[in-house]
């Protein structure tokens, strides 16, 4: 059976949700998973874990993204990006400079606050806030603390002179849970104009990258040509924000039952730690919440070998 981290590259239109289900049709498991939702719209990396490797789905969650893009400033739509309707206008003036836009991103690396836009899925009330735009229904957003690591200008400013507009490339590299769309409204907003994110795409996602994905025509050729299995990354991929450690025989015997350790048989520099077992990660612990010098558990990736 095929298992691990299958590195897609997502093809603009289509739903992440529909590139999880290609792929679960395609070999035939059920327990199939993505490590975080692209747009229909936008096109890039897509972690997608497949049997054993749907257990560290929840730590590619949380991992860092790199994306390139595009912000265009003189109109503002109603999705923040290219699909919506356009909600305001205003000519853009000729005096912004190349320098002015790098002085205006350079304010947003660090910590910053982000409203997530109405057309997101995030949930309020147990309803997605997209579900709550298509009924015309706007609701009031908490603020989220979000870190912009690496942000910078990667073209020359361009103005469209028919439609009043100037754009740039970018890239930007950030924590889970960054909205780019709303990135790029706000800085239109630390600029004087309405804008929106007029393209993107996703480079990198934790240590994936997109010079090490597939398309899912190549799945499907490797699929037909008994290759799949060449195609994928070892759960480590979904792991390597953990230190590792090497247990022998003799730990590996209580370990494989979920047996509780003393903190002394497991060196490490911090907690959760990884342990490694015949040169393959069996399983990840961490202090136990009540017992003091005790680790415990937190997810099992082998109990037998």
């Amino acid at each position: 059976m095929v298992e691990g981290i299958l590195p897609i590259w997502k093809e603009k239109g289509m739903t992440s949700f529909a590139c999880v289900s290609r792929v679960r049709h395609l070999l035939g498991i059920k327990k199939v998973g993505h490590a975080g939702t692209l747009d229909p719209e936008v096109e890039g990396v897509l972690p997608i874990a497949v049997g054993a490797g749907t257990k560290v789905l929840e730590y590619m969650l949380e991992a860092d993204k790199t994306y390139t893009g595009e912000i265009t400033f003189g109109y503002s739509t109603s999705t923040e990006d290219a699909t919506g309707t356009t909600i305001e206008k205003l000519p853009v003036s000729k005096d912004i400079q190349n320098e002015d836009i790098d002085q205006v991103l350079a304010e947003f690396i660090g910590s910053i606050e982000q409203v997530p836009p109405m057309f997101s899925a995030v949930k309020v009330k147990g309803k997605k806030l997209y579900e709550y735009a298509f009924e015309g229904i706007e609701i009031e957003r908490s603020a989220r603390q979000v870190q912009i690591y690496e942000l910078k200008r990667t073209s020359d400013i361009a103005y469209n002179e028919d439609q009043e507009t100037l754009s740039f490339s970018f890239e930007v590299s950030c924590s889970k849970g960054t909205y780019i769309r709303t990135l790029a409204v706000d800085i239109g907003k630390k600029l004087g104009y309405p804008a929106h994110m007029s393209k993107l795409t996703r480079i990198r996602s934790g240590n994936i990258s997109a010079d090490q994905t597939y398309t899912l025509v190549e799945v499907e050729a490797a699929v037909i040509n008994e290759k799949i299995n060449t195609l994928f990354l070892p759960i480590d991929y979904g792991l390597t924000q953990f230190n590792k450690t090497t247990i022998d025989d003799k730990l590996w015997s209580r370990v494989k039952n979920g047996a509780l350790l003393n903190e002394e048989e497991v060196i490490a520099e911090e907690y959760p730690v990884l342990l490694v077992y015949n040169q393959v990660i069996v399983a990840l612990y961490d202090k136990h919440p009540k017992k003091a010098g005790k680790l415990k558990p937190s997810k099992m990736f082998k109990i037998e070998m």
